[in-house]
This record gives structure tokens, C-alpha cells and sequence, in this order.
């Protein structure tokens, strides 16, 4: 189904909602859209719903897809529909939401759905997942102009790290939550907002009365905001993400000071969830 706005989505389209979990992904350019689709219906989504401007058509082999229009360039517009979603969808729908060219990995997705990781994650008792965003980029911007190669995606081994996160009332550390750093974000940083360097995404959570998400990428009830529960360890996922590699080779106060993304520290991203579980870039759990 095509929808004309995100009101005739949640009135006419709300059926959609009534069985997760659900995919939301946010088109900012005609780049790997339908890549980024068809992964995410691979892992077993129960619906998959793109937003994008107008301009931007489906493509050719893209897999059955509900369609949104929205101004996902317009200041707050992701925030506003993700809200918007969490307001109208029913309690135990788990959603999910992320870019083009984005593509979300857990431990041992190979093997199994996207349904089971968040089935064993509401028996553990918790209402949101930590996923880190971690940067992909091609190995020659001569050969690919905007950063993008999925047959040769690089990414970092290394430079990743965590910082407390304060509350700016108290000035003391929140409990459990961390702010996590590295990647083009980290080696680039002159070229990115402080308020954007971060790489850690609550992307996978269940709605709730009360819930909105922050233009920060985190909750406003706190508990979404922690990596893991009191007692243990927790599944934490990865969004293996050309974004922040595309923007930096489209903004024009970056395009020009950038040559290549490639360091001592690039490897070739092998798609595979072992490769970011060996390099700690997301946790299996205690059982999982």
C-alpha cells in the first residue's frame, strides 16, 4: 500500500501495526534503497514501510513494500514520524527504524529471525535494544564517488569507545547508559556537530504510553536508554551504516578536505554477524 503522509499511514494503514515487528526506513537519497529493503525483509519483518520526499520512486526488484510520503529532510521530521508511530501502534509491536544504506545485524542473524532475537529479548524482560551504528565506506572514492561499494564495504577494526553519560541535572553518571564513539564520526570529527559523534541507536524498541524519542537518538523513558538490565549481560545489535560516509562526501564544507576513508585500521566487512561479534560491536547475551 501507498500512503500520501504518515496521518493516512496511522488511520488507514494502522492494520499494519497490529503484528510485529515492524521495519520503518527513512529514504534521504535514491541510494541502496532497494539493498536496504530487502535485507531488512530477509530478517523476517512482519512489514516493512519506507518514507521518503517526493522525488524518490520505488525501484525496479524492489521486494513488496508499503510507501509513505514524507519530508525526511525537513528539521525533526524522522523524530516526529517515529513518535507519531509510537502514539498510534499497540504495545507489544516491537518497531525498529533506520536509513538507507543501512543495513541491522544481531548475533547469529544468519540462523535466525529478527521475530526470534526479539522474543528472547521481551523474555529477558526488556522493552528496547542498544544497537551501534557502525560506519561502512568503499576503499576508493575515485571508483565510488559517494563512499558506497556493498562488494567492497569497508569498515574500522578499532577506535571505538564508551563514555558515562551524565544527567545535566544532578551532574551524576545515569545509571547503566553510556555514549558510544569511533568510526568516521570519531576520525573525522571536525567535520561532524558534537551533538551527532555519537554512534549509539535505540533502533529496536516496543511503544509505550508516554514514549517519545529525542532528536538524539535516545528515549525519554530512561530504562530504553540503558545497554543492559541490573542482573546481566543483554543482546545489543549493529546497523552497519554508509550514512555518515555518504554525508561527508556530499556536504560541501567536508567533500572537498576528504580523499578516502581508508586507515591502518580498515578491514573488508564480510556481512556476516561474526565479524562484529568478534570485534565487539555488539553482545550475544547471557543465553542467546
Amino acid at each position: 500500500m501507498d500512503f500520501n503522509s504518515v496521518g493516512e499511514l496511522l488511520s488507514r494503514g494502522a492494520g499494519l501495526f497490529a503484528k510485529g515487528p515492524v521495519a520503518l526506513i527513512f529514504v534521504e537519497d535514491p541510494v541502496e534503497i532497494a539493498s536496504t529493503l530487502d535485507h531488512h525483509h530477509r530478517l523476517g519483518f512482519a512489514a516493512v514501510i519506507a518514507f521518503a520526499p517526493d522525488g524518490i520512486a520505488r525501484q525496479a526488484g524492489e521486494r513488496p513494500t508499503h510507501w509513505v510520503r514524507h519530508d525526511t529532510h525537513a528539521r525533526g521530521a524522522v523524530t516526529a514520524a517515529v513518535n507519531a508511530v509510537i502514539a498510534a501502534a499497540p504495545p507489544a509491536t516491537w518497531l525498529y527504524y533506520c536509513y538507507n544504506a543501512e543495513y541491522l545485524f544481531y548475533p547469529f542473524a544468519e540462523s535466525r529471525s529478527v521475530r526470534e532475537l526479539l522474543a528472547f529479548h521481551a523474555e529477558e524482560r526488556r522493552d528496547a535494544m542498544l544497537t551501534y551504528v557502525i560506519d561502512l565506506y568503499a576503499p576508493d572514492l575515485g571508483r565510488w564517488p559517494n563512499a558506497v561499494c556493498l562488494e567492497e564495504a569497508m569498515l574500522d577494526r578499532s577506535g571505538y569507545y564508551a563514555l558515562g553519560r551524565n544527567d545535566p541535572a544532578t551532574g551524576q553518571p545515569k545509571e547503566r547508559q553510556l555514549d558510544f564513539f569511533g568510526g568516521l564520526r570519531w576520525r573525522f570529527e571536525e567535520h561532524i556537530p558534537k551533538e551527532r559523534r555519537k554512534i549509539d541507536r535505540i533502533a529496536l524498541f516496543r511503544p509505550q504510553r508516554g514514549l517519545r524519542l529525542r532528536e538524539d537518538h535516545t528515549f525519554t523513558i530512561e530504562e530504553y536508554n540503558t545497554y543492559a538490565c541490573p542482573w546481566h549481560h543483554n543482546l545489543t545489535a549493529a546497523i552497519a551504516s554508509f550514512r555518515t560516509a555518504k554525508a561527508l562526501r556530499t556536504n560541501p564544507g567536508s567533500r572537498h578536505d576528504i580523499h578516502g576513508f581508508t586507515w591502518h585500521n580498515s578491514v573488508r566487512f564480510e556481512w556476516h554477524s561474526q565479524q562484529l561479534m568478534d570485534l565487539g560491536l555488539m553482545e550475544p547475551g547471557q543465553w542467546f
